[in-house]
């Protein structure tokens, strides 16, 4: 039995009790996730975080199969307690953290043209859940996410907030690295969908930072190329560990906005 979200889950009417129609998926579709898939999955076992690659086999992604959400939200039950949640695209942040607070991982269940492999301004199906779900098995990770939505969503009529709490899941969650016995490694799920900036991020050209939460919070970040700085946590619990200094550098930030 899955775990019901609270009412308002529902009641959303920006939702509309939106579903994966799994059988609407075309042809394409199907070689889509398949060229992706093939031609990214082969970099990440010495690229990828291990929690990263524990929870593909988990969750059972293959090339030959588009991702089931009915079938992997059974999975994610029985694993951390969460669930994807089916929405139109881009959403609005209060929606957003809220669904994430309730343990519901947003996701698109469209996928792009053939003509978009290369290139696309808003994330697709297959960066929602081939970069993003694997993780929603490790329970330091999830349990992060949650209660940085939760913080967000205590500030969410303040844009200012929203933005120093976005960078944080910008550089975590989006485009964050690891050290795993010595190594670098990627739990970022806007660098696992590419191949190239996989390659890029671990690479000696861009700047690699310990995991430092105030650093993070007074950086801007780029959505239309690749970061040209990365920060690296040791583990997954120092990220759960780090949300009281997130809160204490939020107010602290908050406090000098108003008084300058």
């Amino acid at each position: 039995m899955i775990n019901k979200p609270k009412d308002w889950v529902f009641s959303d009417p920006r939702l509309k009790e939106m579903k994966q129609d799994y059988a609407a998926y075309s042809e394409e579709d199907f070689k889509v996730w398949k060229i992706l898939f093939e031609r990214q999955m082969p970099n990440l076992p010495k690229a990828a975080s291990k929690a990263y690659l524990e929870g593909v086999e988990t969750v059972k992604f293959t090339a030959d199969r588009i991702a089931n959400f009915e079938e992997l939200n059974e999975i994610l039950d029985k694993t951390t307690g969460w669930a994807v949640q089916v929405v139109p695209g881009l959403i609005d942040d209060d929606l957003f953290f809220g669904l994430l607070n309730n343990k519901r991982f947003p996701s698109s269940t469209w996928l792009r043209k053939m003509e978009q492999l290369d290139y696309l301004e808003e994330p697709d199906m297959f960066h929602d859940a081939f970069a993003h779900m694997p993780l929603l098995t490790n329970q330091h990770y999830v349990d992060f996410l949650e209660k940085l939505s939760g913080i967000a969503l205590r500030h969410i009529q303040d844009p200012w907030a929203i933005q120093l709490l976005s960078r944080i899941y910008w550089f975590t969650i989006e485009f964050g690295l690891i050290r795993e016995e010595g190594e670098l490694r990627i739990y970022g799920a806007g660098i696992l969908s590419s191949a190239g900036e996989t390659k890029f991020s671990l690479s000696d050209e861009p700047k690699h930072f310990p995991y430092d939460v105030r650093k993070i919070m007074n950086t801007e970040y780029w959505k239309d190329h690749f970061q040209d700085k990365y920060w690296v946590i040791d583990s997954y619990e120092q990220l759960f560990d780090s949300l009281s200094e997130i809160e204490e550098v939020l107010e602290e930030m908050l406090k000098q906005k108003m008084e300058n």
